[in-house]
């Protein structure tokens, strides 16, 4: 039977994956926050620029990942809405190759994006080589030869990709610099990127272990990756309490408050859904569909709340200068 045109749009965009976007928005949100923090003039060309790449780079990896993990989201049943792929090529909506021609495309995209961002911006060269590693590691996270996701490194690819090279494109683009205090609150969003990906993995560990695909809960077996995950929980906590104490001790007493105040909001969802996993939560089906939910909660709750703290501290110098 012929499907009709407009449920095979509709499949379309849901091979996209459009909802895990968010991301990407947020965390440049969060770069061009700390670059207006540091004084700088919002630059609209660059934050429309930089988004277009950043956006099309994400929507590049959603359809690569369901072209080439294809073999392994056939056999699996253990579907959660976030995990276990769009179902759309599985489940025969649409054929394969469109998933593979459309990443090509949007890497076409991206690639553009950052001509025009090289011609008009006129960046620091560390943005456009920021741009071309997320664009390598997205497309080498699940296409072959190399396919970080069999070798147990895609976890520690995406939690680079998201929460910093996205935030440091964003804050580059605007014309800002890395520094400590930047480091400082990127390094707890980079741990609660790679425990999402753990909470997304473990329904889909039987089909991987099946079908060869070595993702890190695989190599790990459930109850140690249960156990990582629940280590880098306390330690994204603890390093966003040293973040905001040592911002309040040696630079910045305003901001480190504000971020001290996050941290307070922050600290009892971490500890919960850490001891939520620890506690068996992984290897039960009926809490994967909430473990991945926290998961992601957790990671743009706080990331969040960051933007929030740059912006209010950001107002308040403005503020400040004209009285």
């Amino acid at each position: 039977m012929a499907v009709r045109p407009g449920a095979q749009l509709i499949a379309f965009v849901r091979l996209g994956r459009p909802l895990f976007l968010a991301g990407g928005f947020l965390f440049h949100a969060l770069g061009v926050m700390m670059a207006l923090y540091q004084g700088h003039s919002l630059n609209l060309t660059a934050l429309i620029l930089g988004q277009v790449v950043i956006t099309s780079t994400q929507l590049m990896t959603h359809y690569a990942n369901d072209y080439f993990d294809l073999d392994s989201d056939r056999p699996n049943r253990n579907l959660t809405p976030w995990s276990g792929g769009s179902r759309v090529l599985p489940d025969g909506q649409l054929s394969p190759r469109v998933a593979l021609l459309a990443a090509r495309a949007l890497m076409g995209i991206a690639l553009a994006g950052m001509v025009a961002i090289a011609i008009v911006v006129h960046p620091p060269a560390g943005a456009i080589g920021l741009m071309l590693a997320g664009l390598a590691l997205s497309w080498f996270y699940s296409a072959p030869p190399i396919r970080l996701v069999e070798r147990g490194l895609g976890e520690l690819a995406g939690a680079l990709i998201v929460p910093a090279l996205v935030t440091c494109c964003g804050l580059l683009l605007q014309g800002g610099r890395i520094g400590v205090r930047q480091a400082l609150v990127i390094a707890p969003l980079i741990l609660l990127q790679f425990v999402m990906l753990l909470d997304v993995a473990f329904p889909d560990a039987e089909s991987d272990a099946e079908t060869g695909k070595g993702t890190l809960v695989v190599r790990l077996g459930g109850e140690s990756a249960a156990l990582l995950h629940t280590l880098i929980v306390v330690a994204a906590m603890l390093a966003m309490l040293l973040g905001a104490v040592l911002i309040i001790v040696r630079s910045d007493l305003t901001l480190g408050v504000w971020l001290l105040g996050a941290w307070i909001l922050t600290l009892p969802v971490g500890l919960w859904h850490g001891s939520r996993v620890a506690s068996g939560a992984w290897c039960d089906p009926l809490q994967w569909g909430d473990v991945a939910f926290w998961g992601i909660a957790l990671l743009v709750m706080m990331g969040g709340l960051d933007v929030v703290a740059f912006g209010l501290v950001t107002m308040q110098s403005g503020l400040a200068r004209l009285l």
